[in-house]
C-alpha cells in the first residue's frame, strides 16, 4: 500500500503543538484595519488552537 500524502495546503496553515493540539492563526487581521481596535488586534496576533470537532479532519489531512 502506497503511503498517505500530507494536503499540502492544511500543511501550511496548521501546525502541531508538542501535546498533539493543533495551531492555526486567526481571521480578520488581513486588511481593513482602521476600524478595528488595538485590542482586537493585538490579539488576533496570537495563534488559536482547532476546535476538538474539526480534529478528525486535521489529522486525515495532516498524518505525518
Amino acid at each position: 500500500m502506497p503511503k498517505m500524502k500530507t494536503k499540502r495546503a492544511a500543511a501550511k496553515r496548521f501546525k502541531r503543538t508538542g501535546t498533539g493540539k493543533v495551531k492555526r492563526h486567526h481571521n480578520y487581521k488581513d486588511h481593513i484595519l482602521t476600524k478595528k481596535t488595538p485590542k482586537r488586534k493585538r490579539k488576533l496576533r496570537k495563534a488559536g488552537l482547532i476546535a476538538k470537532a474539526d480534529l478528525g479532519r486535521i489529522d486525515r489531512a495532516m498524518p505525518y
